[in-house]
């Protein structure tokens, strides 16, 4: 196990009806004005948003709304909150919806104390301050709610990347497994996917001895193999919603990932599908993740074997580890078709003959020196032949 610190200051409340107390926490944390940040009109017709205000109109805190954060968030809308939080001195952002919302949120709260760009942030410069942020969480997948990580699109070039530091990482964090019961099955499909990526991304390791994080991990993907069948059987089944959103949090605040180093490849590629073809981050991975993981099994082929026996129950072939190793990708691609994932480029919207546009963006784009760099270092010729597999 290597050298680690982990500090997760994030106070989470977590229950049904948990939202009304938004104001308290706000107020908790030192808010005196507030940016209420939020997506699509999902969190007004529910009433989710007006109960927000209300719990903010309770501690007498007054507040500014700046709604339309589009799934994979756009840097236009992070300067124009920026510009909103300057001129009329917000102190506190307090975002409303999903990980797209939560990423936005914390790019306007890092951007809104930063001298330069805000994009520095996402071109490799780690976040030392920003304003605090809370969340109230509708859609179990990114982790966001208890990360230190944001993703954006830069529209310019339609750059998809990340920025990460501890002044990020939420205040408190507002989790009502209840909120979630109205997503199409589909969203939840794809955020069970992107929550059993986030454990991948760190199972991958070329860290030995690492027995701890490994079982813990293990554990996350086996609540996701149980509690994704029952919630899209069942879309209100309250204590599946619970569990899952439970694990989302867990999975990427990274104390699953301590210690070790990780993967973050099949994100990375992942990335410039959902940026061309704004297609469900989650959808991306579930094409993605099989494809790059038979290209990389023979990397560590035991680390591949390993997960298959404990987390898939495959039967181990010591003499072929190989072939237990595929069986165990074989079926984390069929539980996510099963769930209703795409399995390829044509379920997903995606097109063969982008796939030199893919690489160029990926590997060169923004400073990018060629290659991309995880379990296995990826270059510009790799990444071609992964994204030829998933065709």
């Amino acid at each position: 196990m290597d050298n680690f610190t982990f500090y997760s200051p994030t106070f989470f409340v977590f229950g049904r009806d948990t939202e009304k107390e938004a104001g308290s926490y706000v107020k908790k944390f030192g808010g005196t004005k507030v940016l209420i940040h939020y997506g699509g009109g999902s969190v007004v017709r529910s009433g989710l948003l007006d109960r927000v205000k209300a719990s903010l109109d309770r501690e007498a805190i007054p507040y500014l709304i700046l709604g339309g954060v589009k799934p994979n968030p756009r840097s236009g809308l992070v300067y124009e909150g920026i510009d909103i939080c300057r001129k009329e001195g917000v102190d506190f952002v307090l975002a409303v919806g999903g990980g797209s919302v939560i990423d936005s949120s914390k790019a306007i709260a890092a951007g809104t104390v930063y001298d330069g760009d805000f994009w520095d942030f996402y071109n490799g410069k780690y976040i030392e301050e920003a304003l605090p942020v809370g969340t109230i969480l509708t859609i179990a997948a990114a982790g966001s709610e208890g990360s230190p990580d944001s993703v954006i699109t830069k529209e310019e070039g339609m750059f998809k990347r990340g920025a990460t530091g501890n002044a990020i990482r939420p205040r408190f964090s507002i989790l009502n497994p209840a909120l979630t019961q109205t997503l199409p099955a589909f969203q939840t499909a794809a955020g069970i996917t992107d929550i059993m990526a986030h454990l991948y991304e760190r199972y991958l390791t070329n860290t030995t001895e690492v027995e701890v994080t490994d079982r813990l991990i293990e554990a996350l993907l086996l609540t996701m193999i149980h509690e994704g069948p029952r919630v899209i059987e069942d879309p209100d089944h309250y204590e599946a919603r619970a569990n899952i959103m439970w694990a989302g949090m867990m999975a990427h605040n990274n104390a699953v990932g301590v210690g070790r180093s990780q993967d973050w490849n099949s994100h990375n590629i992942e990335h410039e599908l959902s940026a061309l073809y704004d297609c469900a981050h989650g959808a991306g991975l579930a094409v993605t993740m099989p494809a790059v993981f038979r290209y990389v099994m023979n990397h560590n082929v035991m680390r591949f074997a390993q997960v298959a026996v404990r987390v898939w129950g495959c039967q181990m072939d010591f003499a072929h580890p190989e072939v237990t190793a595929l069986a165990g990708i074989e079926a984390l691609r069929h539980f996510l078709k099963s769930i209703g994932m795409p399995g390829n480029f044509a379920e997903l919207g995606a097109k063969e003959e982008d796939i030199p546009k893919l690489v160029e963006v990926l590997c060169r784009g923004d400073g990018r020196q060629g290659s991309i760099s995880g379990f296995v270092t990826l270059t510009e010729e790799d990444c071609t032949k992964i994204y030829q597999m998933m065709v």
